[in-house]
């Protein structure tokens, strides 16, 4: 499998109460690393241009004023297939569904305040990090 990056987001809810540092120790324990990172307050338009393939979907309206409600982290991972990985080391979306250790499991307050968002695919991680990052950025 080759070194792939992806682009997590650590949502509202989990800075709100203080979680980065532990969300990013999770990530570590992982085996990716953290290759960029910065804490931004998004714009209405931000959010509604990240979230615009969901924009005929009766949630994207509450979910750009979730993403619009607090500060948020964005980050770049790099690592052996690091988009699958990161997707399994994020959890299922409903956090009751979601494996012990994973950060949606010991994170995410609801289906809606999931904690984090990961890319799922190399086409979004793309279009995701060049959405949020220079590339002067990225130290990897």
């Amino acid at each position: 499998m080759a070194t792939e990056r992806t682009f997590p987001i650590i949502k509202p809810d989990a800075p709100a109460r203080n979680l980065t540092g532990a969300i990013n120790a999770v990530i570590e324990k992982s085996g990716l690393r953290i290759v960029a990172q910065k804490r931004v307050r998004w714009t209405r338009a931000q959010a509604e241009k990240f979230y615009e393939e969901h924009k005929a979907r009766p949630f994207y309206g509450e979910l750009a004023d979730f993403m619009t409600s607090g500060p948020i982290v964005l980050q770049v991972l790099e690592g052996e297939g690091a988009i699958a990985k990161y997707r399994e080391v994020m959890g299922a979306t409903d956090p009751k569904e979601a494996k012990d250790g994973t950060i949606r499991k010991l994170f995410a307050v609801s289906k809606a305040e999931t904690s984090t968002h990961g890319s799922d695919s190399p086409a979004a991680a793309d279009r995701e990090i060049a959405l949020n990052f220079r590339l002067d950025e990225i130290v990897g």
